[in-house]
């Protein structure tokens, strides 16, 4: 039941749902008449499905006990530890921290691509680890599941804790300055969404390097740190939305090299993002400074019009901009249930709030909740509109199925639509509104 045995149920996994199947499809069960209740006739009809499930378990444990001398439960972790331990070299951490960034680079949720294969190190390593100091040793494994979020993903996919700082207090561009004071806050609790795709950072040419290689950097410090300088590798299964400088300093005992750690880490990071950064803030100065050009000379044509004589037109009313926010709504009256869908729960939570303080404004009543992809199958029949974030999209076709199956609007905004969304909550229920019509 331990975490070495991960890997070994989810083969257990596979085989009972297949079994499973295989019984159901072929009628191998035990039919009982009519008149015997459901709950107990399906009870009988499990009895071959479920027995053959532990026979085929069975069988290979012994078959495992007899030829390796060990449990089928341990079988896996044995066969792949020689991988794991290449997995936890500094080349091996390298290939990790620089294959996550670069699928969520190309719009593809890194860590759920990547990490699924190395849970059993991530978990099990930590059980390693705290089991070593118990007894007096230094916990020297790296490849740990917070090793990874503290120091490979501090602040995020790519490394990106100082990038909203950057932004705030060295960029000249209104947009940079903007996404870093609706991104910094975010960002220290590592969900950098609002600063992946606000930027952007996904697919923008101009962060491709530092998002790949901070990481990366980040990961060959902290291993150094753990083998020459007495650091502990990390002891705790921690929430990976802690923030990265306080998870690091617990995670590690409380040693107080990993504060110094943590410095070097910002340090090294900012070195890293910086001058890419700048560049980049270059291009849209000069874009907003076009822009701003552009609008004082419509300004000007404007005020010359309107210095030509004028000719009389009948008034026509409109409503101001206060009476429009107030006008009745079509969701008014609704029954509407919004479930939004990311990968951790954390940025489909943006969202949602938004939706909620919409509703409260407009007086409209919506239920909006935030959930992780992949824990909604239970949940999805209670509502009638579901929302994926930009960083699950990838899953619209496959979820599609299910929702047109039991009725439900499935809508997925772009990035930076998204984002905006979160930060116009009037405007994120209007959007709803505008889809529903559709």
């Amino acid at each position: 039941m331990g975490t070495k045995g991960l890997l070994s149920s989810f083969v257990a996994a596979f085989a009972t749902v297949n079994i499973y199947a295989f019984c159901i499809k072929r009628d191998i069960t035990i039919k009982l008449p009519k008149e015997v209740p459901g709950a107990i006739a399906q009870n009988f009809r499990d009895i071959f499905a479920f027995s053959f499930s532990i026979l085929f378990v069975a069988v290979i444990d012994v078959i495992c006990r007899t030829c390796l001398a060990v449990p089928f439960a341990n079988v896996i972790s044995t066969l792949v530890s020689p991988l794991f331990a290449a997995a936890d070299s500094y080349a091996g951490l390298a290939l990790i921290w620089f294959m996550i960034p670069l699928f969520w680079f190309m719009g593809i949720h890194g860590p759920s691509v990547v990490k699924p294969a190395l849970n059993a190190a991530l978990f099990g390593n930590i059980t390693t680890n705290l089991a070593t100091l118990q007894a007096g040793g230094h916990p020297a494994l790296a490849l740990t599941e917070n090793f990874g979020n503290y120091i490979g993903e501090l602040g995020g996919t790519g490394a990106t804790f100082i990038v909203p700082i950057i932004f705030l207090l060295f960029m000249r561009s209104k947009q940079l300055k903007a996404v870093g004071k609706a991104s910094v806050v975010p960002v220290m609790f590592a969900v950098n969404e609002p600063l992946l795709f606000a930027a952007p950072i996904i697919l923008n040419p101009y962060f491709l390097i530092p998002f790949l290689f901070a990481p990366v950097a980040n990961v060959l410090i902290g291993k150094f740190f753990i083998d020459f300088l007495g650091m502990n590798g990390f002891i705790y299964a921690m929430p990976w939305a802690l923030p990265g400088p306080i998870g690091t300093f617990i995670d590690t005992n409380f040693q107080p090299i990993s504060l110094v750690l943590v410095v070097v880490l910002l340090v090294v990071d900012f070195l890293i993002y910086y001058p890419f950064c700048k560049a980049y803030d270059n291009v849209l100065c000069k874009q907003e400074a076009e822009t701003l050009a552009e609008e004082e000379a419509e300004e000007t044509k404007a005020v010359k019009t309107a210095a030509a004589p004028a000719v009389e037109a009948p008034v026509v009313e409109t409503a101001s901009a206060t009476e429009a926010s107030a006008a009745p709504s079509a969701l008014k009256g609704k029954d509407l249930r919004v479930l939004v869908l990311c990968a951790g729960a954390g940025t489909s939570a943006l969202l949602a709030n938004a939706l909620k303080e919409g509703a409260d404004e407009l007086g409209i009543d919506i239920t909006a909740n935030a959930g992780a992809y992949g824990s909604h199958y239970a949940i999805m029949d209670q509502y009638n509109v579901i929302v994926l974030a930009p960083q699950v999209r990838t899953y619209y076709n496959e979820m599609k199925a299910d929702t047109d199956r039991l009725g439900i609007t499935l809508l997925s905004p772009k990035g930076k639509q998204y984002i905006d969304l979160t930060k116009d909550p009037k405007g994120a229920v209007a959007w709803i509104e505008e889809n529903l019509e559709a």
